[in-house]
């Protein structure tokens, strides 16, 4: 079986002189081409350079002062607003609340310790500081004071009563001083 490539193959390889010479020129003209791009990219990358020089100097000189001062001017104001907010609130708000509770605890902590080593008086004084923060000052007698008053006046009563009946005049309970008769037949 015969290539039918073969002969095309044969023809590509066996180039005429003319055509072997305007493939040369061709290459020369490509290497020319790519020197040239080469030194044109050399040039772009010292333009590029150059252009971010001065873009930093611009930047600097031009930009730079106009952020600044519309930082200063708006944006400053506003965080110094909200830094002021954020003291206040935790000086006047979160602080009192959290020495409050520590405050508790501590004395909690410390009437803990105080039964623990068995310093009564200690946890006597403790103990009325917690209920003072705890609990305000009841005004008045209270419930069990008024039962209390109540049944001691009726034990009085009682104690009273029973005296007077027990020394009262009451001729059944007495004996007669002359001895019995005895009665008449």
């Amino acid at each position: 079986m015969v290539n039918p490539y073969s002969n095309r193959q044969e023809s590509i390889v066996s180039i005429s002189r003319k055509r072997k010479k305007e493939l040369r020129r061709l290459q020369s003209d490509a290497n020319q081409l790519w020197e040239n791009q080469q030194i044109l990219v050399g040039h772009a990358a010292d333009v590029a350079r150059e252009a971010g020089r001065q873009l930093g100097h611009f930047g600097r000189e031009q930009v730079a002062p106009v952020v600044q001062d519309t930082y200063n001017r708006r944006v400053a104001p506003v965080l110094d607003q909200g830094a002021r907010l954020g003291r206040h609130v935790v000086d006047d708000k979160v602080v009192p609340i959290v020495g409050g509770v520590v405050g508790s605890a501590l004395t909690a902590w410390d009437v803990a310790n105080a039964k623990r080593h068995g310093f009564e008086k200690n946890v006597n004084k403790a103990t009325k500081k917690v209920r003072k923060a705890v609990q305000p000052e009841k005004k008045g007698p209270g419930a069990g004071a008024v039962i209390a008053v109540i049944l001691g006046v009726a034990a009085a009563v009682g104690v009273l009563y029973t005296a007077w009946q027990a020394l009262r005049a009451d001729d059944e309970l007495w004996v007669a001083d002359d001895p019995l008769s005895a009665p008449d037949a």
